[in-house]
């Protein structure tokens, strides 16, 4: 192996540390930041996660609101419950677990969240807000991406930048962040033509397609950037949307999967709460949590 390998966990560890201590600091002030997650079911994967979310919620320091429903519930008890939460000071982020049963309209349930406490960054105002470069909450796995990005290269400035996959959760989020970052941005999908050829040119190349070793090595141009967002189920284990043995021959640096976005993920849902408190009691955005 000849590329770099991104420590994601390492880095959303050092993450969390300096959350705790920005936590510590509000509740010296009284102010202590609580995150609300709403559970709909019983989708086993989504119970592992919630419970990951509310154990590390904890242990930074802030309080953790956890409501678990029944699979049946009605959409507008669900509204009901996200009114209530938007209304209490003492919850400032607000996260709606995904996916939800079928009866349910996801965006009526999404865009019903107080937008300054959306921190999935899914509302639409905070699309907008993100793709107008004004103060968005922005999603979680595009937002530790580019943390991980930052930290490897520095300034992205005139990069040259191909994101694979366009889905508002990553792919469309993560370009933005990258423009916002000044580097030159293509979004490639299914229907990209000569792709391989594409990603040839890329000094940073995010795969988040969820196609399992999709990419190859011979897609990525010698000494780029590689950020894996992809984590797929097969007979070998938890595998990425890169094909890693063998691209980290060529990449000058690449995360691992798992161990290299997947961490990030919580960590930076807490980040966007602390942001979130500390905006809503009139404070400055915490340094270097935001883009």
């Amino acid at each position: 192996m000849t590329a770099t390998l991104i420590d994601g966990k390492a880095f959303a560890a050092g993450l969390r540390e300096r959350i705790a201590d920005e936590v510590k600091a509000l509740k010296d002030r009284g102010i202590t930041p609580g995150l609300a997650v709403v559970l709909v079911g019983e989708d086993p994967a989504s119970q592992v996660y919630v419970r990951s979310k509310g154990k590390q919620t904890v242990q930074v320091g802030m309080n953790s609101y956890e409501h678990k429903l029944s699979a049946d519930i009605s959409q507008d008890e669900l509204l009901t419950l996200i009114e209530r939460l938007n209304a209490d000071p003492a919850v400032n982020g607000i996260l709606v677990q995904l996916p939800l049963p079928s009866h349910m309209d996801e965006a009526a349930v999404i865009n019903a969240i107080d937008p300054d406490k959306d921190v999935d960054g899914f509302h639409i105002q905070n699309v907008g807000r993100l793709a107008t470069g004004q103060n968005a909450m922005v999603p979680c796995t595009p937002l530790g991406c580019l943390m991980l990005l930052r930290d490897q290269l520095g300034d992205l400035s005139g990069k040259s930048a191909v994101v694979l996959g366009r889905s508002n959760i990553v792919g469309k989020p993560m370009a933005q962040l990258l423009l916002r970052d000044s580097a030159t941005v293509t979004i490639a999908h299914s229907r990209t033509v000569d792709l391989p050829q594409l990603c040839q040119q890329a000094d940073i190349l995010v795969a988040a397609v969820g196609r399992a070793n999709f990419v190859k090595a011979d897609w990525v141009k010698p000494g780029a950037t590689v950020i894996d967002v992809g984590i797929n189920r097969t007979d070998d284990g938890l595998v990425g949307d890169v094909d890693f043995a063998a691209a980290a021959q060529v990449a000058g640096a690449i995360t691992p999967v798992p161990g290299g976005v997947g961490p990030m993920t919580i960590a930076c849902l807490l980040a966007n709460t602390l942001t979130a408190t500390a905006r809503a009691n009139g404070l400055p955005d915490p340094e270097g949590l935001t883009p």
